[in-house]
């Protein structure tokens, strides 16, 4: 009911209950002072760069210097309608909104040179492909190439850079309303080129573009930086050099987690414990355990999960009760070379009771920023309704006893201390 109020709510203080066709009869003059203003397009801009998540850093190689030659390889790397994702019809013509290309050679004109090519399609099964190529020939979307030939281009184009850029992964049109897939690995005519890039023994940083978790084993081990970037809307292009060169600093965090395998999904962090665990990182296989052959129990990269150019150094966790008030306090340090933001995450798990309870669940965050040095205090109040759960009738419910409190910076990487509470 709140949800639906929230709604038409809105559609009363914009006059639709009134005139509900109004401003669908605007002129392109009227349109242009209410849609797609510089003010929009730069929110959108700023929007997408706290969205983007830093898997990997591998010796500081990002942020990228504005110098040398870089080269920018993928099938991500020029499509401007790419960008968004599905659910977009209404969007605005491609030439409003850049491509990364045209975004990087904004940004580096007169201070760094940028190769490009597209280097492959983003796939060669007939069925990913008819669906990652749509619309090849509107303006916007990628071009189908021969991928041999574009993949003996980018190879010859990446041999005389400093540093190679990957836009690959997802196409846009491949997550939504049916679109399902049965792998979550990169395509193998991508995962080719990314490998023989690699090979190149020059830095590698992985722009990933998918609309859900996908498998990045190989890449985890082998790249360089990845960065996941979603589709991040008409601003996309602008907002990932934003971000690629340092003017913003990455603190985006999970809001899945990243598998192992596909055969692990559902994968999810707040799941229900077992009657014979094992820890996520136990790289030996436990037999009749809960756990599988080929990898170890857990996600590649945990709920909550986001590095940043800078690092953050927490301090000790306090809790103090008061009935069934808690408090949870820790300082945060920046003790790295960048201003940046930190997600403080608060995790509970109660440890007995009349139904079984996920193994933690998250009851609170903060988001902070700290400049280079900074210490900040942090605390999360945590309530009655917190440490409730709803029974079988529907009705909310506390049960008294042991409650295991965790913080940290994701759902994995935490401190923890047991409290009870009556």
């Amino acid at each position: 009911n709140q949800a639906c109020r929230r709604v038409l709510e809105a559609k009363y203080r914009i006059g639709l209950f009134k005139d509900p066709y109004k401003h669908c009869n605007m002129t392109d003059k009227e349109q242009a002072k209410h849609c797609f203003t510089p003010a929009q397009r730069q929110a959108a801009r700023d929007l997408a760069a706290e969205t983007f998540v830093l898997l990997k850093n591998e010796g500081n190689v990002l942020p990228l210097k504005k110098e040398g030659r870089i080269a920018l390889i993928g099938p991500n790397s020029d499509t401007s309608r790419g960008m968004l994702g599905t659910w977009c019809v209404t969007t605005p013509p491609s030439d409003a909104y850049p491509s990364l290309r045209k975004s990087m050679q904004q940004v580096l004109k007169g201070k760094a040179q940028l190769l490009w090519a597209q280097g492959c399609n983003f796939s060669d099964e007939p069925r990913q492909k008819a669906a990652g190529n749509a619309n090849t020939d509107s303006k916007g979307f990628i071009n189908e190439v021969d991928n041999f030939k574009a993949h003996d281009e980018a190879i010859a184009v990446a041999k005389q850079a400093d540093v190679i850029v990957c836009a690959m992964g997802e196409g846009a049109e491949w997550s939504g309303e049916s679109h399902s897939r049965t792998s979550l690995d990169m395509p193998a005519v991508q995962m080719l080129l990314l490998q023989d890039l690699v090979q190149l023994g020059k830095p590698v940083v992985l722009l990933n573009f998918s609309g859900r978790p996908t498998v990045m084993n190989w890449e985890k081990d082998h790249v360089t930086a990845i960065m996941n970037v979603w589709f991040g809307g008409t601003e996309m292009g602008t907002a990932l050099c934003d971000v690629l060169f340092g003017d913003k600093n990455p603190c985006g965090h999970l809001t899945v987690s990243i598998p192992k395998a596909v055969g692990q999904e559902p994968l999810y962090y707040n799941h229900q414990n077992t009657g014979r665990p094992v820890k996520y990182d136990d790289s030996s296989f436990r037999q009749y355990s809960s756990n599988c052959f080929e990898v170890s129990n857990g996600p590649a990269y945990p709920f909550g999960f986001g590095l940043s150019y800078t690092t953050f150094k927490y301090g000790d966790m306090e809790v103090e009760t008061n009935g069934h008030q808690v408090k949870v306090s820790v300082t945060v340090t920046n003790t790295g070379n960048y201003d940046g933001a930190e997600v403080v995450q608060c995790y509970i798990h109660d440890i007995a009771c009349r139904y079984a309870r996920p193994v933690k669940e998250l009851k609170g965050f903060e988001r902070i920023f700290l400049k280079k040095g900074e210490s900040k205090t942090v605390t999360i109040n945590l309530n009655e309704e917190d440490f409730s759960y709803y029974d079988m009738e529907g009705n909310l419910f506390f049960e008294p006893g042991d409650f295991d409190i965790m913080l940290g910076s994701n759902s994995q990487d935490v401190q923890t201390k047991r409290i009870n509470l009556k």
